[in-house]
């Protein structure tokens, strides 16, 4: 990997994780006129900035995989316009990062590109807008409620980069429990993400026990709790080695978040910046990384339909495979 950029909003740089973000912006427009372009704004500069680390013009680069959480990926698409680099508009929801990290590191394995960026975001007031609320009406939240995150991460991939490296990829199947609740993603995520794990230590050979860190992102307290009662039916533990993005980034009742943070831009940022300081510092070795989404849209909840879930794992290594 040769670099790593995450940019964080107000409310995120005053959570536990605030450190590790390269850029904490205190207006949540961003210098732009409205939260979408916001949120197109906040990405470009963390996409941008990653490539300023690895001293790569962001038009060199092979390929950009990116994704959020709006209609056709506009924020992303937005983002992007001007840079001058081939652009694959992606959308698993918060399941996003890990799906560009995964089909960016397939395009470097099989030759079709040398450099390759992976990036996200996401931004509370847009997130309302289009699922939820207006700001203005002041709706209550759930208890199982999940915070979008208002922040972005940017991955650059190389073939013959530094560690860490990215060493498997397993994409994730549609699973859907019939969980109905749009404010209780985690529930509709969970079983996805247990579907996943289990698949991906069947085909490694390696357990749980393997990984310094199994990051889920992001199932919130109320998802983990489920994720930790399927795995248990299957005899997996992952007692301490589990956490959970959306978990990480706030201080739950401090911030009063309830379940804890969302967003394609949850995952990204925390992975970007927590995840892999702690990598390159060495206090973790190997991280499975598996992002989860929940596939509904607006659309869909109003007709009734259930959230259909997924979950994509990568994983990391400080050494080759």
């Amino acid at each position: 990997m040769l670099s790593s950029a995450s940019v964080a909003g107000r409310k995120e740089g005053e959570g536990p994780l605030r450190r590790y973000f390269d850029r904490i912006e205190q207006d949540a427009y961003f210098g732009e006129s409205s939260w979408e372009k916001a949120e197109s704004a906040m990405l470009r500069e963390t996409l941008c900035l990653a490539c300023r680390k690895a001293d790569t013009a962001p038009e060199s680069l092979d390929f950009i995989l990116a994704g959020d959480l709006l209609d056709q990926c506009a924020g992303s698409a937005f983002a992007m316009r001007g840079l001058g680099a081939p652009f694959i508009g992606l959308y698993g929801a918060c399941s996003t990062m890990a799906e560009a990290l995964g089909l960016a590191a397939v395009l470097i394995d099989v030759g079709a590109g040398q450099k390759v960026a992976a990036a996200t975001s996401s931004h509370f007031c847009s997130a309302e807008r289009q699922f939820r609320f207006p700001l203005e009406y002041g709706s209550l939240r759930s208890p199982v409620s999940q915070w979008t995150v208002t922040g972005s991460g940017a991955l650059l991939l190389a073939l013959d980069g530094p560690p860490p490296y990215i060493t498997r990829v397993t994409f994730g199947r549609i699973v859907d429990r019939g969980v109905t609740d749009t404010s209780n993603m985690g529930a509709a995520m969970a079983p996805a993400a247990a579907d996943t794990l289990l698949r991906h230590f069947a085909a490694s050979g390696h357990g749980a026990d393997y990984y310094d860190a199994v990051l889920t992102g992001d199932l919130g307290r109320t998802g983990s709790g489920i994720l930790a009662e399927l795995l248990g039916f299957e005899g997996v533990s992952l007692a301490g080695r589990h956490f959970d993005c959306g978990g990480l980034i706030y201080d739950a009742g401090r911030q009063k978040v309830n379940s804890g943070g969302s967003g394609c831009g949850c995952s990204a940022s925390v992975l970007a910046g927590y995840v892999m300081e702690l990598m390159r510092s060495g206090q973790w070795k190997r991280v499975l990384f598996a992002a989860t989404g929940a596939l509904m849209s607006p659309t869909t909840s109003r007709q009734g339909e259930s959230i259909p879930g997924i979950c994509h794992a990568v994983s990391f290594e400080a050494e080759a495979a």
